[in-house]
């Protein structure tokens, strides 16, 4: 099988955060100018991409792709509670209808991981309120992108606070509670909590019941839109004795979040790579494997694991929202996603529903506490002039697409 269906999805990913520059009113850039400080650099700048938006989606254009999954900064909508800009929004609503005359999908992500400091400052998801807080700017963002944006996903990554602390990311206080109390001392309120600061637990529960809440408003107002959530997945593996710890975190960290999709039109799957379970927990990377940038190993396969995971849970078609590598090897980014590739090309061929493919990412861009220094991108950006390169893979991959075949 070398052909994908007719009216493949094919597209590359980013998120406000990482590639607009100056989103000030929000948690992360509190947090990336707060000292003790646990990030490399701050944002900045980014890639500019909030007045360059048209040069990117044209060099999509040109390449091949047929959409563009980006987000919407909450913080630039909403800067403070209650207080809507209107000169924002209208922005976004240029930006998305640009893209859809240029040919291209417009993939509407309504939260990725950045949120207003105010809403962090009220407890983030954690506090009682916050389902409704979403909801509403899932509907006020219905309202102006109604009739223009081609799919929704509510929230990238739903399950990713749950994964780190499961894993024990979160739990080590001595290395985050310098940060975590110049943090919440600079934002003013003791109740700060963000993405992964917080109550993990009632973050979870407030981000699924949000979730649900804003899929509604969007029907409401804008009923033939797609709706579906994003969640983070890896190919959960275990050896001998390591089964009962693999299917507990399954269970907790991607499990529970598929549950909340019942009704949704499609699922997001992002992945990367595999987590391998022995009888003592997640094994260690081995020493002699390949790795990416950000320390993951090498392992493309994991896609049509989690695809095929993703789609016999919950029934729906599956829309690969994420997939690709942070390399300064642009040999190594085209085999990883061809071998990704011919992962979505066998579940295609035993009948599964995969809509479409989103690369991440579009450009070199801000990957939050590691700074710029890992090399996601189809297109490089020089960090002073904001100058794109098109990289080979995204030649190669682009031709893929325009040719909706290998």
């Amino acid at each position: 099988m070398t052909d994908f269906p007719k009216g493949f999805v094919w597209g590359t990913a980013t998120s406000s955060h990482q590639v607009e520059g100056n989103n000030t009113a929000n948690d992360f850039w509190l947090m990336e100018h707060t000292e003790p400080n646990m990030f490399v650099e701050p944002s900045g700048d980014a890639c500019d991409q909030y007045h360059l938006y048209e040069q990117d989606v044209l060099l999509l254009k040109e390449l091949g792709f047929n959409a563009y999954r980006f987000s919407i900064e909450w913080s630039r909508i909403e800067p403070e509670k209650g207080e809507i800009s209107h000169a924002e929004l209208e922005h976004y609503r240029r930006m998305t209808t640009f893209i859809r005359d240029q040919g291209l999908t417009p993939i509407v992500t309504l939260h990725h991981f950045t949120v207003p400091v105010w809403f962090a400052c009220e407890g983030g998801f954690a506090s009682k309120d916050a389902p409704a807080h979403f909801a509403n700017y899932a509907g006020i963002l219905a309202d102006v992108l109604g009739d223009v944006w081609g799919q929704v996903c509510t929230i990238n990554e739903i399950n990713i606070p749950m994964r780190f602390f499961h894993d024990g990311f979160l739990k080590d206080q001595a290395r985050f509670a310098p940060f975590l109390e110049a943090a919440t001392k600079r934002s003013g309120s003791d109740m700060f909590s963000t993405y992964f600061v917080g109550d993990i637990d009632a973050a979870a529960d407030g981000m699924k019941q949000a979730h649900q809440l804003a899929v509604k408003a969007i029907r409401t107002r804008s009923p033939s839109v797609p709706v579906g959530l994003c969640v983070s997945m890896q190919d959960e593996q275990a050896i001998e004795g390591g089964e009962a710890l693999r299917d507990a975190a399954v269970a907790r960290c991607i499990d529970a979040f598929l549950d909340v999709t019942k009704g949704d039109d499609f699922i997001g799957v992002q992945t990367y790579s595999r987590s391998v379970y022995g009888p003592e927990g997640k094994l260690k990377v081995p020493e002699d494997a390949e790795t990416t940038q950000m320390g993951y190993e090498f392992y493309p396969e994991a896609l049509e694991a989690t695809i095929r995971y993703a789609a016999a849970y919950t029934g729906l078609p599956v829309m690969v929202t994420e997939s690709g590598i942070g390399t300064d090897d642009d040999s190594r980014r085209k085999a990883y996603v061809e071998t990704a590739l011919k992962g979505v090309q066998n579940c295609l061929a035993d009948g599964l529903d995969v809509q479409g493919y989103c690369y991440w990412s579009m450009l070199d861009n801000y990957e939050w506490m590691l700074g710029y220094r890992p090399t996601f991108g189809l297109i490089a950006v020089d960090r002073v002039t904001q100058t794109r390169t098109v990289k080979p893979s995204a030649q190669w991959l682009g031709d893929i697409a325009k040719a909706n075949a290998f």
